[in-house]
This record gives structure tokens, C-alpha cells and sequence, in this order.
């Protein structure tokens, strides 16, 4: 995969080598935080002889300060022996990889990095793309940022290397010979303009900001975590709406994407902004409704709809079924996040909703034996119709009513109602609002979700 890639060993000794060479220059404030700096640089980059001694110094010196600098050292560096003795004799855990290093950190959030840590991680990514560093006060303040810095991590991409589509390219329907039926597309109506955003092109650049229907928005297309959420991107308090792209690294296992006025980085998963300007504005974005469908299916419901053209600006193979082959065929996990997999496996697929007063995720194969689903999220009862075959959910509010499938359609007491994008239409015109959701992996949904979802679970 062109996009995120684990860079080789060699590859990665070349770059530590540089990082030591001409990055990783102490700026100390005190002889104690001097030494440090030099303890991690041997560790990199020094002999056989000098990166044991030095693990043998780390060791001696004890406390856990030091264990965010060792996971590092072998995220840089790869595994190297005496960087996991020390890191092993510090934490009294077999960690073996960067992954196990990984999960450690996240489950001991207790753990205060040395302050040698911040420069020496900005450093690292300065030495990849000199973009990051945009992204960060110098120094660091963790006080200020809604996510540990320590659990940011690079995704194998340099910032804006995945190109956001910007007011792209739209064509007509009829226009979209390279469409197959089948092919999954993200479907958005807002006032009654339909479009379609081909998964297959998405996939590539994991990012729009466009006008649809007049309202300007951003679909943020997080293919590690599997969900295309559609933020609102014009903020009260705010002249311009956001515009948005992806930044290049991970938290989580989920992109963090940034605005480009103030660069702030911002939480594809939850819509809010986490370092910079904005950490502590409280903004959340509102989530607009989206449906993934196939393209035969949506071109059906919506014969006026205009669909993403082929001429992004870019180069890509936009074929059917490439973008993320293998990632989207295997049940792992690319980057390291600790997963609950008691109750569903971690790329499960889920339909979740967030609504006031409380927020519950759906698993997709439910819907294999129910497609009309009745129930309660928070304050609202809602019903969800859904194809778990082509990831397709739309959920509205249904107050009384009380829905089932007759004849493939839904119906309340006998009665069809009617699909659209922005309500449930019912036999006398009576209106459902649409209730925004989306698709994505549980491992994303309950990662950042966690205790405040609930999970359906079918009744016997």
C-alpha cells in the first residue's frame, strides 16, 4: 500500500542515523535530562558494546519516565535487543515488538514521560516531514492537548501526503462508465442534492470538503477504523467553514486530520479538535447523515445524483477493490490499539449513533436476520434499516410507530412507508427525521466510545 507502509529496518537505521546525527542535538535544561538524551541516542545508534552499556545505565537508573523514549527507540529503530531488556526490566512486562509497547503505554496512562521526550519525538517526525512540527506548540504542554502526545504516532504518510479532495470534480450518472454496479459509494442529499463518493477513489484520499445543498461539509474517511463520518464544517463563532486534511499520524489506530487555518489537530472519530489553537475551544462537530451503498442502488433511488469523476488531480489507481486490499481482507489491526474482543471481534463491522443522552452501535451482521430494527439510543427511540451485504444503514426517528419489513419495504401497522435520505415518508405524508450515524470497525468504536455506548444485542 502506497499510502501508509512500514518502513523497512534498513531504511529506518538510515534515518535513525540521520535523526542522530543531525536531530537529535540535546538541548537540555539540566545535566540530569543531558544525560538522558545521550542514553537514547546510544541506544539508536551506538555499538554493540555502547547500547548494552547504556541499557545497563537506563536500567540502573530505574523509574518510568523512560519508558515512552524506550517505545520509541523501537518504533525508530525496530526491536533492537538491549532497547527491550531495558524497557522489560523497567516495566516487569514481556514486551517483545513496538505493538506490545504500544499497548502497554495506552493501559498505563499513569506513566509521566521525561520531559527529554517531547523534543526528542518532535526531532523524529522533523527528520520525516518538517510539516508535523506545524502541528505542535513548542514546547510541548500536555496540560493543553485532549489526547496523550505519547499515543500520537506516525502513519507512514507525510502531512497532506493523503490529498483531500477539495470542491472536486463532479460528473453526471450517465457519465460514470467506470463505475461497477457493485462498487460501494458514500451517498449524501442535503436539499435535495445527491451525490456519490466511490469508496474506491475515498479510499486514496480519505478526505472531501465540498458545498452540498448549500451547506458546507467534510467527509473524513478513516480507512484504518472503516468509518466515513460527514461533519457540518461551518462553526458558529467561525467566518469561514473548516477545511480539512489528514495529517499524516495516527491515534489509536485512527487518523488525526487537521484544519488548515490554524492547524489544529483534530479526532476524525469524535468531530474535535485535540493539540493546537483549538484543543480547548469545545468545538464538536455536528454529524451529517451518510449512507453506504452500492452504486446500482443509489443511482436507482437517485437517477439525478452526480458522482466523484476519475479526474481527482491525482494519480492513483482508482480500479475496483485495490485501495486497501489486503488491510480491509485481514481480521488485523496496522497500528497498535488495545481492543475489547469479548463481545465482537476488532473489525467487526458497526452502525453506531450518538445522540443527547447516550450513544449505542449496531453490529452489522444483525442486520442479516432483521433488517428493520426497533429500539432506543439515549433519549430517542429510533429504527434502523439495514443491509449488512452492502454496509447499508439509514436510522430515523419513529416516536410511537412500531416498524417491520412487508414486501421489502418498511411498515407500521400495515402500512409502507417510504425510504429517503432526510426521513422515513410515511402513507398520509407523516415525516420521520433521519438520525445521523455511520459505519465502522468496534475496535474504533469502542475505543473511543468505550463505557459511554451501548451495544445491541439481539433478543432470545
Amino acid at each position: 500500500m502506497i499510502q501508509r507502509f512500514s518502513v523497512p529496518r534498513f531504511i529506518s537505521f538510515l534515518l535513525a542515523c540521520a535523526l542522530g546525527l543531525v536531530l537529535f542535538v540535546p538541548r537540555p535544561s539540566t545535566a540530569q535530562e543531558q544525560d538522558f538524551v545521550a542514553l537514547a541516542k546510544t541506544l539508536l545508534i551506538g555499538t554493540e558494546t555502547d547500547r548494552s552499556a547504556a541499557a545497563d545505565a537506563v536500567i540502573a537508573r530505574g523509574g518510568l519516565d523512560m519508558v515512552p523514549t524506550l517505545v520509541l527507540l523501537m518504533r525508530i529503530g525496530g526491536a533492537h535487543l538491549d532497547t527491550r531488556r531495558a524497557l522489560q526490566a523497567l516495566t516487569g512486562e514481556t514486551l517483545t515488538t513496538w505493538r506490545d509497547a504500544m499497548h502497554y503505554q495506552e493501559a498505563n496512562p499513569q506513566i509521566v514521560p521525561h520531559p527529554s521526550y517531547y523534543d526528542l519525538k518532535l526531532w523524529y517526525w522533523g527528520g520525516i516531514d518538517r510539516g508535523f512540527l506545524t502541528f505542535f506548540d513548542t514546547p510541548i504542554n500536555q496540560d493543553t492537548m485532549r489526547i496523550r502526545f505519547e499515543e500520537i504516532t506516525w502513519g507512514g504518510a507525510q502531512a497532506d501526503g493523503i490529498p483531500s479532495l477539495d470542491t472536486p470534480n463532479l460528473i453526471a450518472a450517465d457519465d460514470a462508465d467506470y463505475l461497477l454496479d457493485g462498487d460501494l459509494v458514500f451517498g449524501v442529499e442535503i436539499n435535495g442534492d445527491a451525490r456519490a463518493y466511490p469508496l474506491r477513489i475515498m479510499g486514496w484520499h480519505e478526505m472531501f470538503n465540498d458545498v452540498i445543498g448549500g451547506v458546507p461539509v467534510a467527509l473524513a474517511y478513516c480507512t484504518l477504523c472503516g468509518a466515513g463520518i460527514l461533519f457540518e464544517t461551518q462553526v458558529a463563532g467561525h467566518a469561514k467553514p473548516f477545511v480539512f486534511g489528514s495529517s499524516g499520524l495516527l491515534y489509536r489506530s485512527n487518523k488525526l486530520m487537521f484544519d488548515r487555518e490554524t492547524k489544529s489537530l483534530w479526532n476524525q472519530f469524535t468531530g474535535e479538535p485535540v493539540a493546537g489553537a483549538l484543543a480547548q475551544s469545545g468545538i464538536t462537530l455536528p454529524i451529517r447523515p451518510t449512507t453506504i451503498t452500492t452504486w446500482a442502488d443509489w443511482r436507482a433511488q437517485h437517477p439525478g445524483t452526480k458522482v466523484l469523476s476519475l479526474d481527482t488531480g491525482h494519480f492513483r489507481n482508482y480500479d475496483s477493490g485495490v485501495v486497501y486490499r489486503d488491510y480491509f481482507a485481514s481480521p488485523d489491526l496496522m497500528f497498535p490499539t488495545i481492543t475489547d474482543q469479548t463481545r465482537l471481534l476488532q473489525k467487526d463491522h458497526v452502525y453506531g449513533i450518538r445522540v443527547a443522552g447516550g450513544a449505542k452501535a449496531w453490529p452489522l451482521s444483525a442486520f442479516a436476520t432483521e433488517p428493520v430494527i426497533n429500539d432506543r439510543v439515549g433519549f430517542s427511540s429510533v429504527v434502523l434499516i439495514g443491509d449488512a451485504t452492502t454496509q447499508t444503514v439509514r436510522a430515523y426517528e419513529r416516536g410511537d410507530y412500531v416498524f417491520s419489513l412487508m414486501n421489502g419495504v418498511p411498515a407500521s401497522e400495515g402500512e409502507a412507508w417510504r425510504i429517503s435520505e432526510d426521513a422515513l415518508i410515511g402513507p398520509k405524508g407523516e415525516r420521520l427525521p433521519r438520525v445521523a450515524g455511520h459505519v465502522a470497525y468496534w475496535f474504533a468504536w469502542d475505543g473511543y466510545l468505550g463505557a459511554e455506548s451501548d451495544l445491541y444485542e439481539r433478543a432470545e
